[in-house]
């Protein structure tokens, strides 16, 4: 098969830090959101887990939901320790059915974890004391952390870039190119922006499946700014891992596009890094991008339209050699 013999020619890419077994690795290498597509098991999950890392990297509606819910139960536990101590120890409770009695110990849990104490219940009991003394204690700490979640959520450097959902497979000079797109989406100023491509093939070697990684050389590996798109090609010809391959044998070597991206963000005087990845079904045949940018009406100003991210057209591609020619690195 050519596919196999021009695997042996090319030149690979030793250093991805990915394995070549492909025996030991799943669908695919990273998530779209740049995650790496793995679960670690082997240690208990204290060991394996970052809380820290995980509330500053979580969704927004994730982690106001998780220190609402987090706020709740802890209030509950309280709630529930002060009507088990007893009513008596708990001045100025009113009378009535346990969930009236519930929510009074609910909002005084509620007023102490806060430090805030309205002063209508206060607690008369050495037990009562001794919890609600605890609970204030236990207030001041977890607002504290709090805080220092939110102060590491807003001053996380990021870079706040949008990769296109689809590469495409667009004509390009005389021939064919690898196309992706990105863009910045906040107000931030990047600066020396670099990409990287690596292509990842599954072979079929001595009846294993073996994982191969291919650089893929684009047109321009860095920009100076980039505060509009990017729109980075790599050239598909006879030096390129894509030469010949179609949409179904993509499939069949179970490819993957690994992009990499590393910048400099002015405001916060430090390197960003994003990635992604293209699994080979995400790869788009006979498309090209069209324009995100534009002109204002007043002439002054360029208005960049980012939910034309995704936006293309169809095109004709240009034939190329069959993929039962053998290839010869001679031209």
């Amino acid at each position: 098969m050519a596919l196999f013999k021009r695997n042996k020619v090319l030149k690979e890419d030793p250093a991805t830090g990915l394995g070549n077994n492909g025996n030991t690795v799943g669908t695919r290498y990273y998530r779209k959101d740049g995650s790496a597509n793995v679960h670690k098991r082997g240690l208990k999950l204290l060991d394996r887990f970052s809380w820290y890392h995980t509330m500053l990297e979580m969704p927004r509606w994730k982690f106001w939901l998780s220190i609402l819910l987090v706020f709740i139960l802890i209030n509950t536990i309280f709630a529930s320790i002060y009507l088990w101590i007893g009513k008596e120890d708990m001045a100025g409770m009113e009378k009535g059915p346990f969930w009236i009695q519930f929510s009074e110990a609910f909002f005084f849990s509620a007023q102490t974890f806060t430090t805030v104490g309205y002063g209508r219940l206060n607690p008369v009991g050495f037990w009562s004391g001794l919890v609600a003394s605890f609970e204030a204690f236990l207030g001041l700490l977890s607002f504290a952390l709090a805080t220092g979640l939110l102060y590491g959520r807003f001053s996380h450097p990021q870079a706040f870039l949008r990769f296109s959902e689809k590469a495409l497979i667009a004509p390009y000079k005389d021939g064919r190119g690898l196309m992706i797109r990105l863009s910045p989406y906040k107000n931030n100023h990047l600066t020396d922006v670099e990409v990287k491509l690596t292509l990842g093939l599954r072979f079929i070697e001595e009846g294993k499946p073996v994982n191969r990684f291919y650089p893929l050389g684009v047109e321009l590996a860095q920009i100076n700014t980039l505060f509009l798109n990017w729109t980075i090609v790599h050239a598909i010809n006879e030096k390129s891992a894509l030469y010949q391959l179609s949409a179904e044998e993509l499939r069949n070597l179970k490819a993957e596009l690994i992009v990499f991206v590393k910048a400099f963000d002015e405001t916060f005087s430090n390197t960003v890094v994003a990635r992604t990845s293209y699994a080979a079904d995400e790869f788009l045949f006979g498309h090209r991008f069209l324009s995100m940018y534009h002109q204002s009406e007043d002439g002054e100003s360029t208005i960049l339209e980012l939910d034309l991210l995704n936006a293309t057209e169809e095109v004709a591609l240009p034939p190329v050699i069959p993929p039962s020619t053998e290839y010869n690195p001679g031209g």
